[in-house]
Order: structure tokens, then sequence, then C-alpha cells
């Protein structure tokens, strides 16, 4: 059995239950093969050399989990400056808050560079190698013009725009070329892989050699939807937990005259979560019978307080809580409880069951697993509902949920009021749908999908 090699930003014990899902997706295979995970350290060095950094080994079982430290000049070009300054905004469809400083991209390729030279004395020749997100989008590239000459599969975690914004991104030709030093580009879903698809062939000339495969810069790529997935199993066996139960226990009680609307995500520019609670306000003008009656509880964990853009979010959320709470509550009752710190994960399972609606309303988002995991907690016998934007990687494969476009917050005021009437059969019958699509594509089936696809690529 060849052996499995993750490459990503950041690495974690698989063994270990919080590591994320990314662990929990990766673990059996890396497990299995004996496999290598390697990565940035999440160390940054004061004074260090760009371009260099120590190189640390440690064991997870069988798995080894190899890490390199950056110096503070490569993490703020490389991490801060292209990949969170540049790619995350222009990804998510955010020209007005990209930071296209020219000295960025330079970092970018350096990291990736001293990444590819640090993991290429690891590899054996019939390793399967598996780059993740976009952070080491060239490290294939990399590791070609070393002589790496093994299977090497991506996957991006994030949104890919349409060509124009696209084309936004300076250097985006050196970008997208890189994508061609990998067998398989793997992508959320089937409108990322059309944008590809798009940009190599107006950009580039790529020529299309069927359904997934296109040759251009000398090498043939196959570009390929793997919508990713949770493990429903361990999520609903998480609602029967001490700590799920007892949450939903004391939401129940706490809001036995209420019904529960919740938003469950980072703070994040790109979660829609302005807009989120002005519809909500919306829906409490057009309809006064929710007073007293609906609460919503949004739950924004911090994420990159550092920026000057997520402290700004932060404040108008407050603003917008504030107004909404005073403009509707009273001493008894309070529409929005806003919380602004991290919910265990063993306790989520608990808050999702006891919400009538959960409100995932991205303006843009790669997939987003808060969908999956609410249903995943529903009670079969007396489910909420899901109102999803319809900008959501999930969207493509949750149907049943109501769909929705943030942007308009009428008309997602309208669906929120739809979703709190909507009769029992009708919760169960589309509960149910979207139950058994989750599980059929959960993230055992995203892992083993895209690991068959990347096997049967043909060398080029």
């Amino acid at each position: 059995m060849a052996r499995f090699v993750v490459v990503s930003n950041r690495v974690a014990d698989p063994r270990k239950s919080a590591a994320g899902g990314l662990a929990v997706a990766l673990g059996d295979a890396l497990s299995a093969s004996g496999g290598l995970w390697f990565g940035w350290s999440g160390t940054v060095v004061e004074g260090g050399t760009p371009g260099e950094g120590e190189v640390h080994t440690q064991h997870a079982g069988n798995v080894t989990l190899v890490t390199v430290d950056l110096c503070k000049e490569d993490h703020d070009s490389y991490y801060l400056g292209y990949s969170n300054g540049v790619l995350w905004p222009v990804f998510h469809y955010r020209l007005d808050l990209a930071d296209f400083d020219a000295g960025y991209i330079g970092g970018y390729r350096r990291v990736n560079q001293l990444l590819a030279r640090k993991l290429l004395p690891l590899l054996l020749p019939d390793d399967i190698i598996w780059v993740h997100d976009y952070h080491l989008i060239p490290m294939a590239a990399e590791l070609r013009a070393m002589g790496c000459k093994n299977r090497i599969g991506f996957f991006l975690h994030i949104p890919l725009p349409p060509p124009l914004i696209l084309a936004a991104v300076p250097q985006h030709e050196w970008l997208i070329r890189s994508l061609f030093a990998y067998d398989l580009v793997g992508f959320q879903s089937q409108a990322d892989v059309d944008h590809f698809a798009r940009y190599v062939g107006q950009e580039a000339g790529a020529e299309t050699l069927d359904t997934h495969q296109f040759r251009a810069f000398g090498r043939k790529v196959q570009a390929q939807a793997f919508p990713i997935g949770i493990d429903v199993d361990e999520f609903a066996a998480l609602t029967h937990g001490k700590d799920a139960q007892d949450m939903y226990q004391h939401m129940k009680k706490e809001y036995s005259r209420r019904r529960l609307l919740l938003g469950v995500e980072r703070l994040d520019y790109s979660k829609g979560l302005p807009q989120r609670l002005k519809a909500f306000r919306e829906l409490l003008k057009n309809y006064p019978e929710n007073i007293r009656s609906a609460t919503l509880i949004q739950i924004a964990s911090p994420s990159r307080e550092a920026l000057d853009t997520y402290a700004g979010l932060r404040q108008e959320l407050e603003s917008l809580c504030g107004s909404i709470n005073g403009d509707f509550g009273g001493l008894d009752w309070m529409p929005v409880r806003y919380i602004h710190r991290n919910v265990a994960r063993k306790r989520l399972p608990g808050l999702y069951r006891v919400a009538a609606v959960a409100l995932v309303t991205p303006l843009r988002d790669g997939m987003n697993l808060v969908a999956k995991e609410f249903i995943a907690a529903q009670d079969p016998a007396d489910p909420g509902v899901l109102v999803l934007s319809r900008f959501a990687g999930a969207a493509e494969q949750l149907k049943e949920a109501i769909l929705v476009n943030p942007y308009d917050t009428h008309g997602t005021a309208e669906s929120i009021q739809l979703a709190l009437q909507m009769p029992l059969v009708e919760r169960q019958r589309r509960h149910q749908k979207l139950l058994e699509r989750i599980r059929s594509q959960d993230i055992h089936w995203w892992r083993s999908s895209f690991l068959e696809a990347l096997a049967a690529c043909s060398p080029d």
C-alpha cells in the first residue's frame, strides 16, 4: 500500500476528536498507510531568516507529523498578507477588502518553496500526496521544479470566483498555472469547477479533453467537484452525549415560551451577519406576532481580531444587536442574544437540536458544514428548518432547505417566517431528504472519492 502524505497550512493530531474536520477525514487513511502530515508549525520566529525554518518531527501513533517554523517576515507576507489579505477576500468576491501589496506574493512563493524544499527529502517514490487549500496552491509546482514525480492532488476548501474576479489578483496567470502541476484539483461545488473551466479556457486557451480534463501549459489536469461532508454518525452520537443533552435541556427550559432561531459561525465578513440581523429586524417589524415569541441566538466566535476589517465588523454587529434589542425588546424578553466567544463542540449539538430554525446565510462560502451539522443533530420526529444561502456551496446538495438570497433582507425575512410557520409533516419530509443526502456524501465518501479519482488519473 502506498503511503499517504497530507500537506496543509496547519497540522493536527488525528487521534484527537477536537483536531477538526480535516483530521477526522484523513486520520483513517493516514493511520492505515503509516502516513505523513506536513505543514507550518504555527510558530512565528522573531528575527528569523526569510526562506528558512526549523523542522520538527513527532509521532501520533503510526502517523508522522512534521512541521516547519516561519520567521515573522515570511508569516506576515505569506499568511497574513497574500493568503488572508488577497486570496481570502478575492475568492469570497470581496475585491474591496483585498490588500494588493506587491511584496506579499514574493513571501507567498518563498514560503511555498521553503515547505517544498523541506518536504522533498521526506518523500518516498510511491507516496500519494494530497495538498490542501489556498495557502499552498503553488506547492506541486515547487515540488515538480525540484524533480518530484509523485502523484499529487489538491483540494480548495474555499470558493473559486468567476474569471473576471479572479483576474483581479496580481499574477493570477501564475497562480492558476500552478494548478496544472497537480494531477487532480478538487473543488467544493460544480459552480467552482465551472469557474475554473471558464478561466482556463478564456485566459489560458486550455483544451478541454473531456468533462473533467483540461490541457494547458504543457500539462493536463483533472478538475472535479468533491463536496466535503461531516461524520454524520459521530455528530449524531454527540447529540446524545452528556454535554449536548445538558445544553438541550437547559435551553429548552429557559426558552419554553419562545421559538429559537440560531446562527453559528466565525466572525467573518463572508458570513453575512449584518444582513442576517437586518433580516431578523425586518421579520419582527413585518410579523409582530414573533415579538416575545422568537429569539435569535447568534454565536460569532473570534476570528483574526487584529485586523481592522474584523474589528469594524464586530462593532457593526454589536450596534445592530443593540438597536434591535432597544427597538423591540422588553424587560422580560430580548430578541437577540449575541455571543462573541467559542462554544464547546460537544455542547453545540444540543443547541442545534433545540433550535426551530437555523440561519446559515453567508454571502459566499466554500461549503459550510454548520448546515450539515444542524441536519445531523435534529430530532427526526420534530425537526427544525434550515434556512440556507444560495451562495453557500452546500446549497448545491441541500435543495430541500429554504434557499435565500442573503443580500435581499426582505426576502430572507419572508423565508424565516415561512420556516417558523412550516407544518410538521413538511418539516419531516424535508429533513428526511436532507439527512439521506448528507449520509450518502459524508466525510468518508469525500475522502475516498477524491483518493480514488487521484489514483485513477493517468500519468501526463
